[in-house]
């Protein structure tokens, strides 16, 4: 069975490190950043939601969650803009008008309505460190607004030496607290005056000023175009004087394409997201760079279709990836935002009283991620496959022998082997996955010579495990009501755009995160397998060591 990491957190020694694509602790082990975004860069300059909780409840509901890491915002004039920067939390609400924000921070966090703005922001990093997770600063905009003028260098608000000034600052207060892990340079540059030459000068100087000043934190830098472009590093990287502390960071949401995943067909949609990514940015990889998905999410209603449709395919390329990854949102409501004040997130994970979840079905979709597949630390000689299920975030189970195969949470997960044979063998077996007959259930057997045990992706999504059932119908594996994986006939191959794929949507991930043994046959114990050939129902009995066929 695999053991799923964050039920028994290994001990991380900090500070992180890079290895090739991979993110390292100090003594060499994998480290995957599973972290969710926290906003603290509008007009208040203080983290949402601390007038509804105390941080300490909002960092242990961040730990609840299966989070090991936060992605705090913050505006550059926090640390620049010293009319700003005087201000203390009560007088930053004040001049807002937002009295009752100010009686519930009195409330919930009486230690800091009367801190400057800056102790503020470094009481929460401290009760995030507390509790044991990780920090990226985020350095989101400079003034602080949820409007823009902030978009590249020498735009109204974005001077690039003031800047550097202000990352220089920010990574000289965090210099020595070690929760603090990485510094987000810049998020989304953007505009009609972007351009690549002044992103190599500006990004190389500010990387190399803030390794200067905090050696300590990983260098986390953004591209072009919002942040999803940085197809310009393909054939020149940055050139800086440090090494093994830089890592890149790109967007990827429902908006990238539009309104596409609603008005297309959901795997040529998906098709070509994935080879934007690639193409755009998921190239860095294979180039042995560090890429973090700095923000992802949707509208946790369900009632988006585009976003519906969207996360589909982006949870199985995380996990077929194995990515780093950073959720928008953990805010369940702002202070004020477009000039709405209690502004209901409904991409944030947390309620609107920053109480319950807001949706929970979707952190169980998530909750497989939050754990390495693979990476350094990990034994390298135990490579097997996990069958993950990205529209319910599951993978696919035996619970014995001779029952249908089940999706259940991926901690539990077989160790399967997809050879080249095309069969899907449990790891250290001889059995393997058949499709018998249109509307029944997958079931393991072992003639896996047959058709009916050949699995190959079809569509462009190449998410549809596919073979042929008995009567040489082609057929794909689905999932039906009660998570039990049964063989029906393939949906929504190309074409129409009404039709939903996600029930028929499956990753084979690559794995070495196992403590998997063999599965004995239990050859004390009796037990039947129904074992399936031509149009005969058998059981296999198998007692003691002797081995029979009876027909039932």
């Amino acid at each position: 069975m695999i053991s799923k990491p964050h039920e028994s957190k290994p001990t991380i020694v900090l500070p992180l490190y890079t290895n090739s694509r991979w993110i390292v602790d100090e003594g060499g082990k994998r480290v995957k950043l599973a972290c969710v975004n926290w906003v603290s860069h509008l007009e208040p300059m203080v983290a949402e939601g601390l007038s509804k909780q105390p941080m300490d409840a909002i960092s242990k509901k961040i730990v609840s969650m299966g989070f090991n890491c936060v992605r705090l915002t913050w505006p550059l004039f926090l640390v620049t803009n010293d009319s700003l920067a005087s201000l203390t939390v009560r007088q930053s609400f004040q001049s807002l008008g937002l009295f009752e924000s100010i009686a519930g921070i009195q409330a919930n966090n009486p230690s800091i309505i009367d801190l400057p703005l800056i102790k503020a922001y470094q009481a929460v990093v401290s009760s995030l460190g507390a509790n044991n997770l990780l920090v990226i600063l985020d350095n989101r905009i400079s003034k602080p607004s949820s409007s823009d003028g902030n978009g590249f260098f020498g735009n109204q608000y974005f001077d690039p030496d003031l800047w550097m000034k202000g990352l220089t600052r920010m990574a000289t207060i965090f210099n020595g607290v070690t929760k603090v892990v990485g510094m987000s340079l810049r998020n989304e540059l953007q505009g009609s005056g972007q351009n690549v030459n002044d992103w190599y000068r500006y990004m190389e100087k500010a990387a190399e000023a803030v390794h200067s000043a905090n050696p300590d934190v990983l260098v986390i830098i953004s591209g072009l175009s919002y942040g999803k472009d940085l197809s310009f590093l393909r054939n020149q990287q940055v050139n800086l004087t440090f090494t093994r502390k830089l890592a890149y960071e790109v967007h990827w949401n429902g908006l990238s394409d539009a309104k596409a995943w609603e008005s297309g067909n959901q795997n040529e949609v998906c098709k070509r997201e994935v080879d934007n990514f690639m193409r755009l940015s998921g190239f860095l990889l294979d180039q042995g760079w560090p890429l973090l998905v700095s923000e992802f999410g949707m509208d946790l209603r369900g009632t988006n279709v585009n976003d519906n449709r969207y996360i589909n395919c982006f949870i199985g390329v995380v996990a077929e990836l194995d990515l780093d990854w950073s959720l928008w949102t953990l805010v369940g409501s702002y202070y004020i935002r477009e000039g709405v004040i209690g502004f209901n997130e409904y991409y944030g994970v947390l309620d609107w009283n920053w109480y319950e979840n807001r949706n929970s079905s979707f952190l169980q979709r998530i909750s497989a991620l939050q754990s390495p597949f693979r990476g350094p630390g990990l034994p390298e000689d135990n490579l097997h496959n996990v069958i993950f299920h990205p529209l319910t975030g599951l993978c696919v189970l035996r619970e014995s022998i001779y029952k249908p195969l089940k999706l259940g949470t991926c901690n539990k997960s077989e160790a399967w082997k997809y050879l080249p044979q095309r069969t899907l063998k449990l790891k250290g077996t001889d059995f393997c996955i058949e499709a018998f007959r249109l509307g029944e259930p997958a079931m393991l057997g072992y003639t896996c010579a047959l058709s009916s045990y050949q699995w190959e992706t079809i569509s462009d999504s190449k998410m549809h495990l596919s073979s042929k059932v008995f009567n040489g119908s082609r057929a794909c594996l689905d999932v039906d009501s009660e998570n039990t994986v049964v063989v029906n006939s393939c949906k929504c191959l190309s074409r129409d755009n009404m039709c939903d794929p996600g029930s028929q949507w499956f990753k084979l991930v690559d794995s070495t995160n196992s403590s998997y043994t063999s599965p004995a046959l239990e050859l004390d114990t009796a037990f039947a397998y129904p074992y399936r050939s031509l149009n005969l129902k058998c059981f296999l009995v198998i007692q003691g060591t002797s081995i029979r066929l009876g027909h039932s």
